[in-house]
Order: structure tokens, then C-alpha cells, then sequence
């Protein structure tokens, strides 16, 4: 067995309070594999070698596939940027003054590029000289301590700082200056926090269940899977220079839910619980991806790993894409254009060369999700599988906090918890290993009253903005403020009976997840009634997560932002089933 593999246990419920970083204490013994027969995929032999090479402990792409290569890859070329890290390039880097940064190309390429790779990406556009830094917390569970540490951190630039709970169940801070990043490094460092390889061409955090080893019904705890496969991919926190030179970025989940509350099927691997044989482990499914030019669902591989072999396996598809994947148009960078090119057994037949012992068993019929399982959502109070224990989730609107909400929220999990937080992929916060008898003190703390309800109005349930213009460069219009005022003005004209998914996206980087929402708002410049250009948004309608998972499509393009309220109002009427505020009001009387 490779030296990746790790040693889980078979899922089975825990009576103790769970530890984050708690691993399985006996391994699965696996009974003879299915050796998969090689495959005529038909590909040219030479489309198969490899574009990249090792060159001094990095990979680089190799002379003769250099040719019509986009900017990025150029900037890679001239420079590993995890050189930056590595070679604490950073040290020196943040010393110099923004004005010393931009007279040479190579360090004005440091700070708008190459900076990404250590999870810091420059603002140029609306904050000149300030940064966001996205953080890696693997299945979204982070501890008092590194909340207060991140606090302390955006506290000090004013109203410049802020953070937001972002669609992959991290955080991202905002307001960071370059001279202080060698501080904060070091300072995430002793807090067990890395902001490591989570930008660009990278692998992003690993996703999982956010009631991990607490929801009753849970199939399996996701968290040591999530947690070894952000330290393999990061090397735990040093680097890992292995895979910081892919096509693309790239999107991991680990499912255990039957709620599905990963979204497997817009990751670029999914690992989908399935028993095979006696033995528990993963369907995988391959290549979904959101892009301005193109959205794919995840697709199955006709493959199943053992528990043991969830890294290897990750490993075998990440080499895969690193080695094969085209480096050319951006759009067509991700990794379901290189299953397409070669097909999917044809790209299954490059997994296998790469696996130990060149073994890949196919799918498992025995799947362990749920089909016709209705989805639940996290907000309010819930016991865990611990008897006496609740968790409770709270409703952060938009995703965005203060400094002086993450000390609260800090302190609320000390006090009332185990000293621990979830994040949600829908931007929320959940406080797990609550005792029982400290509930009814918990729900009625201030910011519970005033700022993070547990039990959002339903309209507010499932909404969800990314960052929009007023801090990213790449967003056509505001998102989080636009995002409650539309939701606010609708509440107050219609009333619904269950909750309604609305997602926002500033621009076709579709980062908000517009697709997957049952209402979806992508930022568009429009034009008014007078034929004035104005911020607008093209609406799409449709999206669904759970087991029948569908995108949203295009429902009406160019709808001014000013417009957007009557559009909703009508949505959701005919096609959700919403009242009108005055006659439900006629028919209460």
C-alpha cells in the first residue's frame, strides 16, 4: 500500500465529544482488488506525455509546450511563486514600498500574482496597496483561538477590515497591507492556520460536512478525510510544490451527508460514500466546475476507493491534470476540458498509471446516499448524536463580520460550546457541543437577538453573495448590500412557505454559485428606461443541490439592479408558490 495511505475507521457513532483533529484508530483490511483492464482510448500516444517537468524541486511546463500559453502561465514561468513561501521571498518582498513594487514588472507580478499562491490577493483596482488573504480551514472547523487571532488581525485597519465566511467554508480577511503579512504568517502558523496554496492554480479548501461527528444521521465523519487531504495537498503548511503548478484551480469535497451539503456536483472530485464488498469507501465523481463561459456537473468515474486510498487517490487525479491538462485559453483550462478531450475512460486509463500498483477498482453499486432525502438546513437548535449536546447555527447575513463579531462569536463558542465553529458553503456559522442546559442562556445573548439570528425569515435562509465590486476587481456590480436590500423590499411584498435559495455573483466568475440557487443573480451592465447604463443583473431560475442536482438557466438578461424587485416578486409567486403580502392579509380576515 502507498505511504499516503491513511487508516480510517468504519462509520459508526461516537458518545463523546468529537475533536477536530481526532483521527480513526484501525484501518479496514481490503479484500482483492478489481484490477482494471487497460483501455483503448483511442488518443495519440504523444497527447499523453507529460507538459511539465521537476526542475529544482518545482514543476514547470516544459520548452516545447510553451507555445500560445496564456499571461499566467508566463508569470509562472519567469517565477515560482512558491519561491515566495518556500524561499521566504516574502520577507524581502515586504519591505519594499508599493511604489518600489511597481516600477519593476517582476515584483508588480509578485504582488498581483504570484502573491495568490500564498492565499493573498491584491486589490489593486478598489483598494490599492490592501489585500485579501483566504484562509484554508479544511471541512470549515476553526476554534475560538484562531477566530480571535483573525480578529485581532482585521481589527487594526479600521474600517478597512472586515472578513467574510466564504462558498467553500473558509474565511477571507480584508484590509491586509503588505509590510504586516510576514507577521501574520507567522502568526497563523501558531495558531494552526495556513492561508497556504489557496489562490490561483491551486487545490482550494477542502470541503465537507459542516455537522461532521454531530448530525445523527451522518453516514460518515468527514473531517479526517478533509484534514489529510489539506495536509497532504499543502505538506502540512510548508508548501507542496508537487501541486502548485495545475491548468487551473481546482475544487475537493468529502460528502457525508445524505443532505449533500458539499455540493459534490460542482467539485472537480467528489468523494461519494459507498460500501463495496464489506468494505466502506468512495464513488468519485470528476470535473464540475462554474466558469464565465461554461458550467459542467461532475460526472461519474466509474471509480471506487477504500477509505485508506481517498490521497492516493486525489494524488493520482491531481498528477493527471497537472501532467496533461493545456495551458492556453483560461476558459478552457479546468479540468472537465481534459476529460473531454480524452474521454472519460481515457482519462480514468491516466488515473490508473498513477495509482499504486496501477489499481482502480470500478464504481460501487452500493451507494450510501439517500436519494429522496429532504434536504435540512442548519439554522436554530438541534441535538447532536452526543446525548445532552446541541448544536446551534446561526444566520450571518451575506457572510460578512467585524472584528467585534468574531470576538463574540469567539467567546459565545468558549462559553456556551467546546470552543469550536463551523462554517457553511452558505456563508453561515454553526456552534456545535452546546450542553443542553446552556441553551436558553445562549439564545438569548445579544448578538443572537441582534446581528446572527437562529432563525433567519425564510427569504434569508438560503441567500447567499459573494464579495461584488466594492472590494473585487473582477465584479461588475454590488452584491452584499444589494443582495439584503432586494431581499428585504421582496419579504415585505410576498410571503412564502419554505425557503427560497437566492445566490448573487458580481460577474461571470460566477464565484456567488448563481447556478445551483433556485433564484440566481449575475452581474451584468444593463440599460434603463432611457436607455442609460446602469448596474444590472441576468437572472437565472432553476438551480437544485441534493441528489437531483440541476443547474439553473438563464430566466431574463440585463435586468437593471433598480428593476430586480417586481422580477423576484413574480418569480417566486409563479413559480414557488408565494402569496402576495395583501392577500394573505385579505384572507386572514
Amino acid at each position: 500500500m502507498s505511504s499516503l495511505s491513511g487508516s480510517f475507521l468504519m462509520p459508526q457513532l461516537s458518545h463523546t465529544v468529537p475533536s477536530s483533529s481526532a483521527r480513526p484508530r484501525t484501518r479496514l483490511f481490503a479484500g482483492p482488488p478489481t484490477v482494471a483492464q487497460p483501455v483503448e482510448t483511442g488518443v495519440d500516444a504523444g497527447r499523453l506525455e507529460p507538459r511539465v517537468e521537476e526542475k529544482d524541486g518545482y514543476y514547470v511546463l516544459k520548452e516545447r509546450f510553451r507555445q500560445g500559453i496564456n499571461p499566467q502561465e508566463k508569470v509562472k514561468i519567469e517565477k515560482e511563486p512558491m519561491k515566495l513561501f518556500m524561499e521566504n521571498g516574502i520577507e524581502e518582498l515586504a519591505k519594499l514600498s508599493m511604489e518600489e513594487i511597481d516600477k519593476e514588472k517582476s515584483t508588480k507580478d509578485d504582488i498581483d500574482v504570484r502573491l495568490k499562491w500564498l492565499g493573498l490577493f491584491h486589490r489593486r483596482k478598489n483598494q490599492y496597496g490592501r489585500f485579501m488573504m483566504r484562509l484554508k480551514l479544511p471541512n470549515g472547523v476553526t476554534t475560538s483561538e484562531q477566530t480571535r487571532y483573525l480578529a485581532s488581525v482585521i481589527r487594526k485597519y479600521g474600517k478597512d477590515g472586515c472578513a467574510d465566511v466564504t462558498t467553500r467554508q473558509n474565511w477571507q480577511i480584508r484590509g491586509v497591507v503588505l509590510p504586516d503579512v510576514p507577521e501574520i504568517l507567522r502568526g497563523l502558523a501558531e495558531v494552526g492556520l495556513t492561508s497556504l496554496q489557496s489562490g490561483m492554480d491551486n487545490v482550494r479548501n477542502p470541503v465537507g460536512n459542516p455537522l461532521a461527528g454531530i448530525d445523527p444521521d451522518e453516514i460518515v465523519d468527514t473531517r479526517p478525510y478533509t484534514n489529510l487531504l489539506s495536509q497532504f495537498i499543502t505538506a502540512n503548511s510548508r508548501g507542496n510544490p508537487a501541486f502548485t503548478n495545475l491548468p487551473r484551480k481546482w475544487n475537493v469535497c468529502v460528502v457525508g451527508s445524505h443532505d449533500l451539503y458539499e455540493h459534490p456536483h460542482i467539485n472537480d472530485l467528489a468523494y461519494m460514500p459507498a460500501m463495496k464488498d464489506g468494505r466502506f469507501g468512495f464513488n468519485l465523481l470528476v470535473g464540475g466546475f462554474f466558469s464565465p463561459k461554461r458550467c459542467a456537473e461532475a460526472v461519474p468515474l466509474d471509480a471506487w476507493v477504500s477509505a485508506e486510498d481517498v490521497v492516493p487517490a486525489c494524488k493520482a487525479i491531481l498528477e493527471a491534470y497537472r501532467d496533461l491538462g493545456t495551458r492556453g485559453n483560461r476558459q478552457k483550462t479546468r479540468m472537465m476540458w481534459l476529460i473531454d478531450e480524452l474521454g472519460i475512460e481515457g482519462f480514468r486509463s491516466e488515473v490508473v498509471k498513477r495509482m499504486p500498483d496501477q489499481v482502480l477498482e470500478r464504481e460501487s453499486s452500493e451507494d450510501l446516499i439517500q436519494k429522496r432525502w429532504e434536504r435540512r438546513d442548519c439554522f436554530g437548535v438541534h441535538p447532536q448524536k452526543q446525548e445532552g449536546l446541541s448544536y446551534v447555527g446561526l444566520h450571518i447575513p451575506v457572510g460578512r463580520v467585524r472584528a467585534d463579531d468574531m470576538d463574540e462569536l469567539a467567546r459565545l463558542a468558549d462559553t456556551y460550546g467546546s470552543g469550536e465553529l463551523r462554517l457553511t458553503v452558505e456563508q453561515n456559522v454553526i456552534i456545535p457541543n452546546i450542553e443542553n442546559s446552556k441553551i436558553e442562556a445562549l439564545l438569548k445573548e445579544r448578538l443572537l437577538k441582534d446581528r446572527f439570528s437562529p432563525e433567519p425569515p425564510l427569504l434569508m435562509k438560503g441567500l447567499v453573495a459573494c464579495t461584488g465590486n466594492e472590494f473585487c476587481g473582477q465584479a461588475i456590480i454590488e452584491t452584499k448590500a444589494r443582495a439584503m436590500k432586494v431581499t428585504e423590499e421582496v419579504q415585505r411584498l410576498v410571503s412564502v412557505s419554505k425557503p427560497v435559495r437566492m445566490h448573487w455573483t458580481g460577474c461571470p466568475n460566477t464565484c456567488g454559485q448563481v447556478q445551483v440557487a433556485d433564484v440566481g443573480f449575475m452581474g451584468c451592465m444593463a440599460r434603463d428606461e432611457n436607455g442609460k447604463v446602469c448596474e444590472g443583473a441576468d437572472v437565472y431560475v432553476g438551480g437544485r443541490v441534493g441528489s437531483n442536482s440541476h443547474l439553473g438557466e438563464l430566466y431574463r438578461k440585463s435586468v437593471p439592479c433598480k428593476d430586480l424587485v417586481p422580477v423576484v416578486v413574480d418569480i417566486l409567486v409563479k413559480q414557488f408558490g408565494a402569496v402576495p403580502r395583501e392577500r394573505e392579509e385579505v384572507e386572514e380576515d
